[in-house]
């Protein structure tokens, strides 16, 4: 029956990254057929991957939808999805102001109409940080797409509130040319940061080499981070001698900095400077260190399994897994996708 259902739904993956939406995808039973990124460290963790897929490297203004019509063979998509570039709109660029930032790359969400009026799917889900709705091309994008005859839901989700151990907003989209659709609801089930990596062998002991890698530090930031208290702790609770000179200063920096997370609770969102602990609260609940990158991945829903390059620096490895969009939380959305198509396809 998986076989039957993986033939049968086709899906494309815009901005596709290293792969975490698409995972999600073929987890809720969708063939991805295709996948396109200009980025080359994430093309190549996402072919390691997803092997079957065509992935096209290249800036998504330049891909041919001749190509892309190649690639489908004259069988119908069922499911165009993607996550345009949000770092315009991210809080941490905004420095959580209510504007954008001017950014090139805001523009990238019309190439996702460009793609719909060409290969018309029958589904859309477009998946992005919250801020995006506040755009006026957010605007342009619904008009638009109701008027090519989208049944069109967006909301606003918490994925700690999807099985995703991990504080994390998302704005989802989903249109649906066959009928009235609406975004997957909470499940309900939460997971915690040990639920996650409680169970993870150590650094030293594992064969994991994805699990060995993070981050290194001076003498000086070791001795500050083994004083940080155990279990949620923070760079506040030190003595004031022990505070760095670059923290002394008033408005500089975030307070979670330098932070532990905590066993029994969610961690903090897994952004792209998840592996430096001068970047947020990513340091070990108990261990003197920060994250590893298999943490980070696993706390963002990837399976242990997932592959990952060893051969690129650690603030190039921390960016493919922070700017992926959480599998488990891609696969429940794409499930709901999946549920409503067949109600009119059988």
């Amino acid at each position: 029956m998986v076989n039957k259902i993986m033939s049968k739904y086709n899906a494309i993956d815009l901005f596709s990254g290293c792969g975490g939406l698409s995972r999600g995808l073929r987890s809720a039973g969708f063939a991805v057929v295709a996948a396109l990124d200009n980025d080359k460290d994430s093309v190549a963790t996402y072919r390691l991957n997803h092997p079957k897929a065509v992935v096209l490297e290249k800036d998504i203004r330049n891909v041919k939808m001749a190509d892309i019509k190649a690639i489908l063979k004259g069988n119908p998509l069922h499911l165009l999805a993607g996550c345009p570039p949000c770092q315009g709109f991210s809080a941490v660029r905004r420095l959580n102001r209510k504007r954008s930032i001017k950014d090139e790359r805001n523009s990238l969400v019309l190439q996702i109409l460009r793609f719909v009026r060409v290969l018309k799917p029958a589904t859309i889900m477009i998946e992005n940080v919250p801020a995006l709705k506040n755009y006026y091309l957010f605007g342009h994008l619904l008009k638009t797409l109701k008027s090519m005859g989208y049944h069109i839901d967006y909301g606003i989700a918490d994925i700690s509130k999807y099985g995703v151990p991990q504080r994390r907003k998302r704005l989802v989209l989903v249109g649906s040319l066959l009928g009235e659709i609406k975004i997957a609801q909470p499940t309900g089930k939460q997971k915690t940061v040990r639920d996650a990596i409680g169970k993870l062998e150590s650094t030293a002991k594992t064969r994991d080499k994805v699990h060995k890698i993070f981050a290194s530090h001076s003498p000086e930031i070791r001795k500050l981070i083994s004083m940080i208290p155990k279990n949620g702790g923070s760079r506040n609770s030190l003595p004031k001698k022990f505070e760095l000179d670059c923290h002394k200063k008033k408005n500089v920096g975030f307070n979670d900095i330098y932070g532990r997370m905590k066993w029994d609770a969610v961690s903090p969102t897994i952004t792209g400077g998840c592996l430096n602990p001068s970047k947020g609260r990513f340091l070990h609940p108990d261990k003197n260190r920060a994250l590893t990158a298999r943490e980070a991945a696993l706390l963002q829903s990837f399976p242990k399994s997932y592959k990952f390059p060893t051969d690129i620096s650690t603030t190039k490895l921390a960016l493919l897994i922070g700017n992926a969009l959480p599998p488990e939380f891609s696969r429940i959305q794409s499930e709901n996708i999946l549920s409503h198509i067949k109600q009119y396809n059988g």
